[in-house]
């Protein structure tokens, strides 16, 4: 067991009570008896008997360093952390925890630099996917260059702290703000857009293994899932692909209310999430595209004026033709009727706009038929 030094034993008679519990709450304690001058808190252990540590209540008395130094200790030994570590981390406002566990070959608690490198600015990525999901009206399955202020400010305020015991364990964490108006903060609401896209992640990953054939990951964009976020999953995997797993720790002075485990990622599920980030930037729609196809369906309210045209069309970034809507004026309208009746191709310029299984063209420039040969 490592011991608490002389200048820990200082700062723990500065630790307040309620700080203790907080981290306690958060680590997975809980109260098992109420002793007047103090509270007994109890973690289940996997086997055997619950470890126990006794937390004063009364900063005021005069062992109140020596009883703190004694559960530094004690969760010293439980979590395999140095006691300094333990209280500085009780010193810490409340704040949502993110714990990123890498598996590189070699020794554990070490990682090459080439695979650290690309992991945190994966996880960068991945801050400010989610954040950009939460202030977004309606999340985008491809998501603009540019970033809202708020989204660069929040990611600014993530915090990393020292890597903990296990392969090569990066924690980050981000400390809750106060809301202005009633309800959650901000930051809590990032934390949750970015555990249910990550989970929804893996399960269509995993999904689309199981089925040999990649999953609609389109239907998910309404959780915060997105091709940036795809993206930032691979880039933590490095180079070589290779596996690891999210977990979240949330501040007890907000509880959650189920069980959050952690998700894991293999190489295959971030093969496919690879593959999926480019199907969803291909089919979010471009600026400024040519579709050349045939017209399938014609529709108009009125035997003149404009219309709305179906056309089957196919693009280098599409794997199958799909149907797009695009609404012509009249003229535009006549020629592509005639194309219809003739079997002949129309090209068409303008804006592909995808939403759910629907695309639309917009804004279009141009239209011209051009004859089919027999």
């Amino acid at each position: 067991m490592n011991a608490v030094t002389d200048e820990e034993f200082q700062q723990a008679g500065e630790v307040t009570p309620d700080s203790v519990m907080r981290y306690l709450r958060g680590s997975g304690w809980s109260v098992s008896r109420d002793l007047g001058s103090g509270q007994l808190w109890e973690l289940r252990a996997d086997e055997g008997r619950p470890y126990q540590v006794l937390v004063p209540v009364r900063p005021q008395v005069r062992d109140y360093a020596a009883r703190i130094s004694d559960l530094l200790e004690t969760l010293s030994a439980v979590e395999a952390r140095r006691p300094g570590d333990v209280l500085r981390e009780m010193f810490l406002p409340s704040a949502d925890w993110q714990f990123l566990r890498l598996t590189p070959p070699g020794p554990s608690g070490t990682a090459p630099l080439v695979d650290v490198v690309p992991a945190l600015a994966g996880l960068r990525d991945l801050m400010t996917a989610a954040a950009a999901s939460s202030v977004a009206p309606v999340p985008q399955p491809v998501q603009p260059a540019q970033k809202p202020q708020q989204v660069k400010e929040y990611v600014a305020r993530v915090r990393l702290d020292q890597t903990r015991v296990g392969s090569y364990v990066v924690a980050a964490h981000t400390p809750l703000s106060t809301p202005v108006h009633a309800g959650e903060p901000f930051e809590r609401s990032v934390t949750r857009r970015l555990y249910a896209s990550v989970l929804c992640a893996r399960e269509a990953a995993a999904a689309s293994v199981a089925a040999d054939e990649l999953q609609d990951f389109l239907g998910y964009t309404g959780v915060g899932l997105s091709a940036n976020l795809c993206e930032a999953l691979v880039k933590i995997s490095g180079e070589q692909r290779n596996g690891f797993s999210l977990a979240f720790a949330w501040s007890p002075d907000i509880p959650v209310g189920q069980k959050t485990a952690p998700i894991p990622l293999a190489r295959p599920h971030l093969e496919v999430l690879e593959a999926a980030a480019r199907d969803l930037r291909a089919r979010a729609g471009r600026t400024d595209v040519a579709l050349q196809g045939t017209v399938v369906r014609l529709r108009r309210e009125l035997p003149y004026g404009p219309g709305e045209i179906t056309v089957s069309a196919l693009t280098e970034e599409w794997q199958r033709p799909r149907r797009v809507r695009v609404h012509l004026a009249e003229p535009e309208y006549e020629r592509a009727a005639e194309a219809h009746r003739l079997g002949h191709e129309v090209v068409i310029q303008g804006d592909v706009r995808v939403s759910g299984t629907a695309v639309r063209m917009e804004s279009v420039t141009s239209f011209m038929t051009v004859p089919v040969d027999d």
